[in-house]
């Protein structure tokens, strides 16, 4: 457990530019709060004790505005950056070294029943205000950008922008420089490639026009 403290808290470290010390993180980041208090929600719920395991999450959400309901499974070394806002569903799957931003929602269209909420794989990253919807398989090492709506399944090493979220790739590559500010835009690169289209056009014509 203690390793496991540990690895947490150097996780957020590298993660957070604005992290100062360990202790710093231990006492006062609200993400590393709310997932050591998953953890402990987490085992009232496999030791049958589910009201206590209820009690502990919805303590933990009104101190740092970060719902996890304690059914989630989540891996080593995640981070949460500026959790406020955060809500993941019961039957949520995340993997390891998952970086999620504020304002992020793990959760079920309403539809679905049995596994209605997202599985994240390892490497993940998802920024801030996204919402990743149904029973649906983040790949590993995909990114999601701030805002999009994700429901359907993405590939690993993808990234995902928009409404709904298109998966998106920089000369055939996944963009690994995703800050959160410089977004790709699918549609305005489509508004440029039509207008390149139209313009080729309009001179064929002209041509067309001057040999009639």
């Amino acid at each position: 457990m203690f390793n496991s403290y540990k690895e947490d808290i150097k996780s957020f470290m590298e993660h957070d530019p604005a992290a100062r010390s360990p202790i710093e993180i231990a006492l006062l980041y609200p993400g590393f709060k709310a997932l050591r208090s998953h953890k402990k929600a987490n085992w009232f719920l496999r030791h049958n004790m589910p009201f206590i395991a209820r009690v502990i999450s919805q303590r933990c959400a009104h101190k740092t505005g970060i719902e996890i309901h304690p059914g989630a499974k989540i891996g080593r070394r995640v981070c949460i950056d500026h959790g406020s806002g955060i809500v993941i569903g019961e039957t949520t799957e995340i993997g390891d070294d998952v970086m999620i931003y504020q304002g992020v929602t793990l959760g079920g269209t309403g539809k679905d029943v049995g596994k209605r909420h997202p599985t994240i794989e390892s490497g993940v990253m998802i920024g801030s205000g996204a919402k990743v919807l149904g029973p649906i398989t983040i790949g590993r090492n995909a990114k999601i950008a701030s805002g999009a709506v994700v429901v359907k399944d993405v590939e690993p090493n993808c990234t995902v922008v928009g409404i709904p979220g298109r998966i998106v790739r920089i000369d055939g590559e996944r963009v690994d420089d995703l800050d959160q500010i410089n977004i790709p835009d699918p549609v305005m690169n489509e508004i440029k490639e039509n207008r390149v289209k139209i313009q080729r056009l309009e001179e064929e014509i002209k041509v067309l026009k001057e040999k009639l």
